[in-house]
């Protein structure tokens, strides 16, 4: 394919994302969905007239790993570390109870009633176990209920979610051929084998970062700030968190991990967590390839042939977090409260998206066709319908509860 029609292409897309973005707001929808629906809708067009070649297929690739790195360095560098650890004894209950729940709903639903292989159930429930937040959380904020109780008390327990569901993903990327390759007798050795190398990568690694973070970063984005005005020392640790994420790969890790440990790394300094708005451009640059790359490997097929796997995933999706999170938030909230939080934990994209994309990327033995479709429905559905069923239930002239003693 000629390289002027692909730069072509992708300044035609990067336009339409915009527009997309700017159209979801109006519309209060998130734009996610409308990158997804974008890339969709491009791998339609080929499919008719043979649109793309391999070429045009490894930019948008390649662009939509730069979107996925910038998605997670962003989603590490807003994660408060400290504020959760001041709320953790309240916040852990709901997280831990919210995170089984709906891991082992998500599971059952595939293992055992879409009769799924033991590993593709693995990735659903380990998809199904994060929320995306940004999504309730804007509603909560229309609402002006935000800064109250619940409101941080959602926050908290959603930025564990992502948390541990991004570190499930790495353990479950790592264990995952062991357990499609069998071996009976020889399984639990080489689970133990792979679970143990993958915990002192694990442990390296985030030590190496957490000293960086403790003794370097702060100097370094002083020293940064006084070399070049804003937003020059948010592009270089834009810049790190890219060296990052390459390295977390080189050393058997993926990017998605790197990027989001580089996040983290950076967010224990207010100031670097400041100059975080120089970062908007290359974030609404680079993310909607994630988004729009995860279109472009939909297979029509299998939305229409196998939409059943859609709709009870996403029956499980809604079921195991309202009652996951519901349930222990009985003992703090009442039970319209306890609901309420519940719902808002039901929306699932980027970290869902990004588990199922990374298992995508080891072959249809680990995440098929069909479970990658229904995976992309119930995020495009989620985040679609609970801010509708949110808007009017927050928006309720009623006091806040406090929390039970």
């Amino acid at each position: 394919m000629d390289t002027a029609f692909i730069v072509l292409l992708v300044g035609l897309t990067v336009l339409s994302s915009i527009l997309i973005k700017s159209a979801s707001e109006g519309l209060g929808v998130p734009p996610l969905v409308g990158y997804l629906l974008l890339g969709f809708l491009l791998n339609l067009i080929h499919l008719q007239t043979g649109l793309l070649d391999e070429q045009a297929f490894f930019v948008f690739e390649t662009l939509g790993i730069f979107g996925l790195i910038c998605l997670l360095f962003r989603i590490g560098l807003e994660s408060d570390l400290r504020s959760l650890a001041r709320q953790l004894r309240p916040a852990s209950l709901l997280w831990i109870v919210s995170m089984a729940c709906s891991g082992l709903v998500g599971f059952a639903a595939a293992f055992f009633w879409l009769h799924l292989p033991l590993v593709p159930s693995l990735f659903a429930g380990i998809a199904l176990t994060a929320t995306s937040i940004g999504i309730p959380l804007a509603v909560w904020h229309e609402a002006g209920r935000l800064d109250s109780p619940q409101g941080q008390l959602l926050l908290d327990v959603a930025e564990l979610d992502d948390i541990s569901g991004v570190i499930l993903m790495a353990l479950l990327i790592t264990i995952a051929p062991v357990l499609a390759s069998g071996g009976e007798g020889q399984l639990i050795p080489l689970l133990l084998k792979s679970t143990s190398g993958f915990l002192l990568k694990a442990l390296g690694f985030g030590g190496l970062c957490f000293l960086f973070s403790r003794f370097a970063e702060k100097p370094l984005t002083a020293r940064l700030r006084r070399l070049e005005p804003s937003p020059d020392p948010m592009l270089m640790v834009a810049a790190l968190g890219f060296i990052i994420a390459g390295l977390a790969e080189m050393i058997g890790f993926s990017v998605a991990i790197g990027a989001f440990f580089a996040g983290l790394t950076f967010s224990r300094d207010p100031d670097t967590v400041k100059m975080e708005s120089a970062f908007a451009g290359i974030y609404d640059l680079l993310t909607p390839f994630f988004f729009i790359s995860i279109g472009l490997a939909l297979e029509p097929q299998h939305i229409l042939a196998h939409s059943h796997v859609g709709f009870i995933l996403l029956g499980a999706a809604v079921l195991g977090k309202v009652l996951g999170t519901s349930l222990p938030a009985l003992f703090l909230y009442s039970g319209s409260t306890a609901m309420l939080l519940g719902l808002s934990m039901v929306p699932r994209a980027e970290i869902a998206l990004i588990i199922m994309q990374r298992g995508s990327d080891l072959g249809s033995w680990a995440v098929p066709g069909s479970l990658f479709s229904a995976t992309v429905l119930v995020s495009a559905a989620t985040c679609l319908a609970i801010p509708l069923i949110l808007r009017p239930l927050l928006s309720r002239k009623v006091p806040e509860t406090e929390p039970r003693s």
